[in-house]
């Protein structure tokens, strides 16, 4: 089968589809044919050696943990799931960005009809960020909470659902992302120098609770802003947080198939939008990561096997 994988740390230039052996299911796993697999921006940090002293790689190393697709193998002892079935699920063997993945069954849920396979096979790193760094700051009806990275992958999901709790949201995105997030409910505004009035004017003066998914003064910001450090969290700058005592909750808080299948029924009912800003086929998996990581994308960037 086909694989992406990479034998040292670096740019872009050293990703590679390479072919490679198919995988075999073990007892309680299923080998899945991969329809659609989502790129995150944590893997491009992987890749370049950036996130080398907490997640290191092995060499060589594939990559990719979202994927969707149809059982095609199933081992021994596997519970509720057979050939033939359409699923969504999660690995974190670093191997969606192929062919074909062997999964745990514990790490798929079933594919509500109706969920495009673009949408079910970008959803599990983004949404239960989302879902994750939302509970962690626990927003409810009297509350106003910013989110920086609005329109981005983890963001556009983040919004909507503290938008779900009846918070007031105030987004951070480019002016041309702020249409996008009027339609959800969301109170736009650009970031850039001046932000932080910008946000004072959007608010009232007061903000409750804040979400960095982008990195880079949002939690010195938050804390500007008057912001209690245990209703911070980010997602990507973990020294500041750790300076101000803030929260550093993602994807680990929330991954599992559980909270992968309440978020998949929601986006299959319409009650939660998963944009897809671009596909690429998988030999085209350099040209998917340098589009992201110009970090301007609204929504998900996925590979199609």
């Amino acid at each position: 089968m086909k694989a992406v994988r990479f034998h040292e740390y670096g740019g872009i230039d050293v990703l590679r589809v390479e072919e490679v052996d198919r995988p075999v299911p073990g007892p309680g796993q299923v080998l899945v044919e991969v329809r659609a697999a989502g790129i995150q921006p944590g893997e491009a940090m992987i890749r370049s050696g950036g996130l080398h002293g907490r997640w290191p790689a092995t060499f060589p190393s594939g990559q990719g943990s979202d994927l969707a697709g149809v059982i095609v193998e199933a081992g021994p002892h596997v519970r509720g799931f057979a050939v033939g079935d359409e699923v969504l699920g999660f690995t974190h063997e670093r191997a969606s960005h192929a062919e074909y993945v062997v999964l745990d069954d514990v790490r798929i849920t079933p594919r509500p009809k109706g969920l495009s396979w673009d949408v079910a096979g970008s959803l599990h790193v983004a949404g239960t960020t989302a879902y994750a760094t939302v509970f962690a700051v626990d927003p409810g009806p009297s509350d106003t909470i910013v989110v920086s990275g609005a329109a981005g992958g983890v963001g556009c999901l983040a919004v909507q659902l503290a938008r779900r709790r009846g918070a007031t949201v105030i987004g951070l995105a480019s002016e041309p992302n702020h249409a996008w997030l009027k339609e959800h409910g969301v109170i736009p505004v650009e970031y850039g120098e001046g932000v932080a009035e910008r946000i004072r004017q959007a608010s009232g003066g007061h903000v409750d609770a804040f979400i960095d998914t982008f990195g880079t003064g949002y939690v010195e910001l938050a804390v500007e802003l008057g912001v209690r450090p245990e209703r911070i969290n980010t997602i990507r700058d973990w020294a500041t947080a750790a300076k101000y005592g803030a929260q550093t909750v993602g994807e680990s808080g929330a991954a599992c198939a559980v909270v992968l299948g309440e978020l998949a029924r929601l986006a299959a009912r319409g009650e939660l939008e998963v944009p897809i800003a671009r596909t690429y086929p998988l030999d085209r998996v350099q040209d998917a990561f340098r589009d992201l990581e110009q970090r301007h994308t609204h929504g998900k960037i996925v590979l199609h096997p």
